[in-house]
């Protein structure tokens, strides 16, 4: 499966990587700012970044562009379980990488105490979920690129 993931994306054209890049890059300054690991006057956090942060959105965004990159110009007809497993993936890392107590649905549901000492241990946990979660929608897309290729047309 991996040799047939790495000849697949060998095979990319320039629009795709580019496409990828602009989505990876994209997908880091969305989370980033308002999670203010990209500092802002917009955004501030409470508790700093954990040292993973970085590495974590740095990895999911990356994994989200080259995901994002699999719909440009695609044979591959799009299934519900790999859309749906990348978006939820690319949102668990904004809760993964965000201030624990700076995120308002977490407050609502545990207060700051809570988001203390319930959700912060939670979170490289969500990170890990989140990168495996567009590891597998990655390599599933792109794995099955190939799988029923359609013969060109004779010309004549």
């Amino acid at each position: 499966m991996l040799g047939t993931v790495v000849s697949n994306l060998r095979g990319w054209p320039r629009r795709r990587w580019l496409v990828g890049a602009a989505a990876a890059v994209t997908t880091y300054v969305v989370v980033a700012i308002p999670t203010d690991l990209i500092p802002n006057p917009s955004f501030g956090r409470e508790i700093p970044p954990t040292w993973w942060s970085y590495a974590a959105l740095a990895a999911s965004s990356v994994l989200t562009g080259l995901l994002v990159a699999t719909y440009v110009a695609s044979p591959l007809a799009g299934t519900g379980a790999t859309n749906k497993s990348g978006v939820f993936a690319s949102l668990l890392t904004f809760f993964a990488v965000g201030c624990p107590v700076c995120n308002k649905l977490v407050l609502l549901a545990l207060g700051s105490s809570g988001a203390m000492t319930f959700f912060e241990p939670v979170q490289p946990l969500l990170a890990l979920l989140s990168i495996g979660l567009l590891a597998w929608a990655l390599l599933r897309r792109v794995s099955q690129e190939n799988a029923c290729t359609v013969p060109a047309a004779a010309t004549a």
